[in-house]
């Protein structure tokens, strides 16, 4: 069972007891779960005190800590320095492969990013051809710039006219940038995982982006967070409250169509990052990226 823990209380305190991460207040347990089944653990608050215990169970684990700021963007992730039996070899050849084959990576991401983006937008009643027509003509390493294109026909027509992604802003901003945060803690476990350096991209290589493959593998889960930030703001509200931080994280678990059957999100991760390693390693692209879910699984997303 995959979960993300969310810590959004001030002056908690996380420790490790016979296979649980326990949470106290005060020198007594609130609550507790299985340290197999956590995912990531999110901060938001204040005075959070942990145990080295946990932490290094929580790395043992390969499961990330991401600490938020106040617009739910993660400003620092905690990760663990050895992921995978052939994670030496890996790494190598992660460093090693040739251009060809990351820009035809990267192609084969975007892609699948604005699929999925067609995809939540006839979801949700709107026009959506012309993004088919775009996913078309993306050139190897997306020379032409084919994923802002998208973008900017994209964001009005799945939030509103006058919307701008703004990750400093608040309301649906903030909110993008909660789901944004759980399916980012999810695909750097994912890629740790699967024996590569999260901080070599495909495409994005800010030097100072510790999670820049993270970044570049997530792209084309996005619109799932999209879909049902629409979802909840329409119904809730755009506020970052428990039941929206909730809804958020079971994304996770949403089953997408892979290959020949339905697989969770947390484990199309795991199969795209391990695909991915596969690719460098053998100098052959093979990426398995998954398909959009069904126009009745999107739309009803966050409602």
């Amino acid at each position: 069972m995959d979960r993300i823990v969310d810590i959004a209380t001030d002056g908690r305190h996380l420790s490790r007891e016979r296979g649980f991460l326990k949470v106290s207040e005060n020198g007594t347990e609130i609550g507790r779960i299985a340290l197999d089944d956590i995912t990531a653990v999110i901060s938001h608050a204040h005075g959070i005190t942990w145990s080295s215990s946990l932490l290094g169970e929580l790395a043992d684990r390969g499961v990330p800590v991401v600490l938020c700021g106040t617009n739910h963007a993660p400003r620092s992730v905690l990760m663990p320095l050895n992921g995978h039996h052939a994670q030496g070899a890996r790494m190598r050849a992660q460093w090693a492969v040739k251009t060809p084959l990351i820009k035809q990576a990267w192609k084969q991401i975007i892609v699948a990013k604005i699929a999925m983006q067609a995809a939540a937008l006839e979801a949700v009643g709107e026009a959506h051809a012309p993004l088919v027509q775009m996913a078309r003509k993306v050139t190897s390493g997306d020379t032409l710039n084919t994923e802002a294109q998208a973008a900017r026909y994209y964001w009005p027509l799945m939030m509103n006219e006058g919307f701008r992604r703004d990750r400093d802003a608040p309301d649906i901003n903030a909110l993008l940038n909660y789901g944004y945060t759980v399916l980012r803690a999810a695909t750097a476990r994912a890629i740790v995982a699967a024996g590569l350096h999260p901080s070599i991209g495909v495409h994005h290589a800010n030097r100072s982006n510790a999670f820049a493959l993270a970044d570049d593998l997530m792209e084309p889960f996005r619109p799932l967070v999209d879909c049902t930030v629409r979802g909840l703001a329409a119904r809730n509200g755009e506020q970052v409250d428990t039941e929206a931080k909730q809804t958020l994280t079971r994304l996770i678990s949403l089953d997408l169509p892979l290959g020949d059957g339905q697989t969770p999100v947390s484990v199309a991760l795991c199969k795209l990052a391990t695909s991915l390693g596969q690719s460098f390693e053998i100098g052959k692209l093979n990426l398995a990226l998954p398909n959009p879910p069904d126009a009745v699984t999107l739309a009803g997303l966050g409602s």
